[in-house]
């Protein structure tokens, strides 16, 4: 098993300019890999954050960005054809749970025909390795904890968990009919610096700070199992070099911090760690949102040696850290 990064390998990621995408690309262009970036820069959140982790990839020679989008066929495969790919990653998709219930035709459009335009490129140019990103939102309102990637997941809340358990399915489809190499990735409430603008620790954070009522669902009475963002692009680095070796060669694996939180827990850490109180607002329980989430990471302890090194108040510190600065830097 491959433990270490190949820098000869060519990396093309979609969804480059996104959260995740963004910290994995400037993790690998480190490391001397050469990465390809690929993004629509879409106005789901203001496309200023996404530009600026897009200013700080072209600073590495090795990176080439092409601004495409995964729903058109044929940008996937101008970005495929001019990259030639060893390794993709497939970021790309449109987020956001309670969005896919009010704007359902947007998620059908990048997360059903977006990945299969991936997996086409994929059968065309034949890269050694897809990657690609699955949810914990998968696992849907299920009481059963921890999760396990054995657990049934056929009865999903929202269409957004629905897409990304089509595009497991797809990818299983794919890796048997033409023995494309796909290893999906659940991941469980990924937040830290430069993260999402819609998730709930970015908007608790700007709202405590700006001293604006925070939106508590449920009455706090929620748990997520937050997984910081160094942890997540670890797990990455790992997985990107070992393919599976199963027939066919698909597999699917859960990155948590293997410890859920109690939101109402999580606000006040952040309180602490801000010195201020939030102005808190009960709300009910949302469509589509689920109770909790707990990750079994079992498999990639015992296959890659993974554990989790990041707790809840360290990661928050460092979010809200960088968070002050790029308040202090940008017209939010």
């Amino acid at each position: 098993m491959i433990h270490r990064l190949d820098t000869a390998k060519r990396v093309l990621i979609t969804g480059a300019a996104g959260f995740i995408g963004f910290h994995l690309a400037n993790r690998l262009l480190q490391q001397g890999v050469a990465v390809t970036g690929m993004d629509n820069l879409n106005e789901y959140y203001d496309p200023a954050l996404k530009l600026a982790r897009l200013d700080i990839l072209r600073q590495y020679s090795g990176f080439c960005f092409i601004k495409g989008d995964i729903a058109s066929h044929d940008e996937v495969i101008e970005a495929f054809s001019r990259s030639g790919p060893d390794i993709v990653v497939s970021l790309a998709a449109q987020a956001g749970v309670r969005n896919s219930i009010a704007n359902p035709g947007v998620y059908v459009d990048s997360n059903i025909i977006g990945f299969y335009n991936i997996l086409e490129a994929c059968r065309q140019y034949k890269p050694a390795h897809l990657v690609y990103a699955s949810s914990s939102s998968v696992y849907g309102n299920q009481q059963k904890t921890p999760f396990s990637v054995s657990d049934k997941t056929d009865t999903p809340i929202s269409l957004y968990a629905a897409t990304k358990k089509a595009n497991e399915l797809m990818a299983y489809a794919y890796a048997h009919l033409y023995c494309i190499s796909c290893t999906g990735l659940r991941f469980f409430t990924v937040y830290g610096p430069y993260g999402r603008p819609d998730m709930a620790y970015y908007l608790f954070t700007k709202n405590i700070m700006d001293g604006t009522p925070v939106k508590v669902f449920n009455d706090g009475d929620m748990y997520r199992d937050f997984t910081y963002i160094d942890d997540i692009i670890h797990c990455l680095e790992i997985v990107l070099y070992n393919p599976p070796a199963d027939a066919p060669p698909a597999r699917v694996y859960n990155i948590g911090n293997n410890h859920p939180e109690r939101l109402s827990d999580f606000i006040a850490a952040l309180e602490d760690i801000l010195g201020l109180k939030a102005i808190r607002q009960s709300y009910p329980m949302q469509p589509g949102d689920a109770y909790q989430t707990y990750a079994d990471i079992e498999d990639m302890t015992e296959i890659f040696g993974f554990r989790p090194s990041t707790d809840m108040r360290t990661g928050l510190s460092k979010f809200v850290e960088w968070y002050k600065g790029y308040k202090g830097t940008s017209k939010e």
